[in-house]
């Protein structure tokens, strides 16, 4: 069966961030978004998503040098550390203890780190989500809208993997294919699964893999998410998307909205985003399972005034 994969003009495209807009919908102060679907209930029926205990990262390891800059300090005797000698005797009389502890620099949005992105990250005519001015944005403190500490307290969800390239049969989508709702509907139905209102909706293209086999991946081209899909998103419900790619498809299609996933997303509808995973131990672990959906972690770092963390999603089968 071939999924239907009408492609929008631009005008329709641009015309999303007015119908698919959520501002207002929570009050004029919200700052998370389609977050807010997910409600106690939603996290109740996550948790009962669990039904063999199994969990499995849905990122990429971070590696020194390449991913971040990295400056470890081993001490094998603290007591040898300068400075010891001012600390409680107990302490410099210990011979017994040393330590490692490192200094990180990471820059995480990008095409290669799993990473959140909360609603400051993008401007749309100068706007951000709830039609809040990018002067919110400062070199020195950062946002004092729409940060990620609007997640402190960590996003619980039920997640549902749509495996496209599963559905496709191919191992992975070319760069530069896109994903369309009728892909997204034939994934629901051979898997038997339906997204719900609240749920994590995390797309596999089976880029994590073409990553692997050492294919060049490195640039602006990628498979991904069509614009066509937001309409789709926005029906559902969904709080949250995710992708094994930096979400949408590249090149966009469209002169003049180059990232209209991002932009539509996180400025016009709060639909917080889920960049560069590894969806590959997770789909191989749905397929033996036969389980599509799970409960699906995030703890974003607690980064005041940022645009974004980068996370470790943790899917609970």
């Amino acid at each position: 069966m071939t999924a239907a994969r009408s492609v929008p003009p631009q005008d329709d495209v641009l015309g999303y961030f007015g119908t698919l807009s959520n501002w207002g919908r929570w009050g004029d102060d919200d700052e998370l978004g389609t977050l807010n679907h997910i409600t106690d209930g939603v996290r109740l029926a996550a948790a009962r998503a669990v039904r063999h205990g199994r969990s499995v990262s849905c990122a990429w390891e971070l590696a020194a040098p390449g991913d971040m800059e990295r400056s470890t300090t081993t001490c094998p005797c603290a007591a040898d550390m300068p400075g010891a000698e001012n600390m409680p005797p107990a302490f410099h009389a210990d011979r017994h203890w040393g330590f490692s502890s490192e200094r990180l620099g990471i820059t995480f949005h990008g095409n290669t780190l799993t990473h959140l992105d909360s609603p400051c990250h993008i401007f749309w005519d100068g706007r951000m989500y709830n039609g809040r001015s990018h002067e919110l944005v400062e070199a020195a403190t950062g946002s004092a809208w729409g940060a990620v500490t609007a997640a402190a307290n960590g996003i619980v969800t039920r997640g549902v993997l749509l495996d496209i390239a599963r559905v496709r049969d191919v191992p992975w989508l070319e760069p530069g294919q896109g994903v369309f709702p009728g892909d997204l509907d034939e994934a629901e139905r051979r898997q038997g699964v339906q997204v719900r209102p609240g749920d994590a909706v995390l797309l596999r293209t089976g880029h994590a893999r073409a990553r692997r086999e050492a294919r060049d991946t490195a640039g602006f081209t990628q498979p991904g998410w069509h614009a066509s899909c937001l309409p789709w998103l926005r029906e559902r419900d969904v709080a949250l998307i995710g992708a094994d790619s930096p979400q949408e498809v590249q090149p966009s299609g469209y002169d003049d909205v180059l990232m209209p996933v991002h932009a539509v997303s996180l400025v016009a509808m709060g639909l917080w985003l889920l960049d560069n995973c590894d969806l590959e131990a997770c789909a191989a672990t749905a397929a033996e399972l036969a389980q599509w959906d799970f409960q699906l972690a995030l703890a974003p770092l607690r980064l005041a005034g940022t645009s974004g963390s980068p996370v470790n999603p943790i899917a609970t089968f």
